[in-house]
């Protein structure tokens, strides 16, 4: 079993176009659409989900209002401003109680001194009854304020950060994921969909796996890359292009991945596609396609096909000759 991986730059260069193409001539694959950021392969493959389940890559705080005393620690030690005052809270719902004189603040008390708390909350520029939530979004699982809070009002917790996918293609089955807004962890959420593929291609003995991974050089790209057998780097001839490919490129070196180069969109600017066919050479990359523009790779995705099942022209036909040249690095 082989595993292919189809990652560019930055995004827009036809990556996904590409992975979309190579998953219509594959015979015997399993798909996994590792660009868990911004998703898209499924618009033009257009899956049938069999398996759907949560994905939790991380930890965030959440504070129980009825433990809560309102002491407000949290929100002095919080650096992400996470932490914010409840306007709703009641006198009831802060958990103060007045002073019983124990003595037991000179040791570690749990009940605080109301005045002492109130003093504490004027200071901070806040009034009257106050409790404090997390907001989710703000929170990046530090777990400062779970330490530090004096009544363990606050939980560290497993979050969910989006879903994956078990679905099935015209082209085969396919691993594929959505993570939430603003949410983290990509890097872990692109292993499993590895783990999962790889999983598939076993009990259904498919001989490869072909990803399509994040463009960048970030952690999802290494979670995609990381002990694959062939990566293509899909460019375009342009200046950030040049650029992105020698960043591309010493990551791939970095982890000992042969790696060969399509530059898309070659002819609207040749000079530039001749300068990073020269450094690609230098880099000791070979570049095994260029493709022309072509209106065709849009038209496709208008009618969530693949651009070999929407069109056989000239550009269909180099497509297929890149996909004869991968399969002959892979015998």
């Amino acid at each position: 079993m082989k595993e292919l991986v189809i990652i560019s730059g930055k995004g827009g260069t036809g990556k996904t176009s590409i992975a979309a193409a190579f998953a219509s001539l594959a015979q015997n694959s399993v798909i996994a659409d590792c660009d868990v950021d911004a998703a898209d392969l499924h618009l033009v493959l257009s899956p049938t989900i069999r398996k759907r389940s949560d994905f939790s890559g991380g930890k965030k705080a959440f504070i129980h209002t009825d433990k809560c005393i309102g002491c407000g620690v949290c929100l002095s030690h919080c650096r992400f401003g996470a932490v914010v005052q409840d306007d709703n809270a009641d006198e009831t719902a802060s958990g103060l109680k007045d002073c019983e004189n124990c003595e037991h603040c000179k040791r570690s008390c749990s009940v605080r001194d109301r005045t002492l708390i109130r003093e504490m909350q004027q200071s901070m520029g806040l009034a009257g009854s106050t409790i404090f939530r997390i907001d989710s979004f703000a929170c990046q699982g530090c777990k400062v304020c779970v330490e530090f809070c004096p009544v363990n009002a606050i939980d560290f917790r497993l979050v969910v950060n989006g879903e994956w996918f078990i679905s099935d293609t015209r082209f085969g089955p396919m691993v594929h994921a959505k993570l939430g807004i603003a949410e983290e962890n990509s890097g872990k959420l692109v292993t499993l969909i590895r783990k999962e593929a790889k999983k598939i291609a076993e009990e259904q003995n498919k001989d490869l796996i072909i990803i399509d991974g994040s463009p960048g050089i970030g952690c999802p790209v290494i979670a995609s890359i990381t002990g694959a057998d062939l990566v293509l780097v899909v460019t375009e001839p342009t200046l950030s292009g040049k650029h992105d490919l020698e960043r591309v490129a010493k990551l791939t070196s970095n982890f000992k991945i042969k790696t060969l180069v399509c530059i898309n969109k070659a002819d609207i600017n040749p000079e530039m596609s001749g300068i990073i066919e020269q450094q690609a050479a230098e880099l000791g990359l070979k570049v095994i396609g260029k493709i022309p523009y072509d209106e065709a790779f849009t038209k496709a995705q208008l009618m969530k096909a693949a651009l070999i099942e929407y069109t056989d022209c000239e550009i269909a036909e180099k497509i297929k000759t890149i996909w004869q040249k991968i399969l002959y690095e892979f015998a």
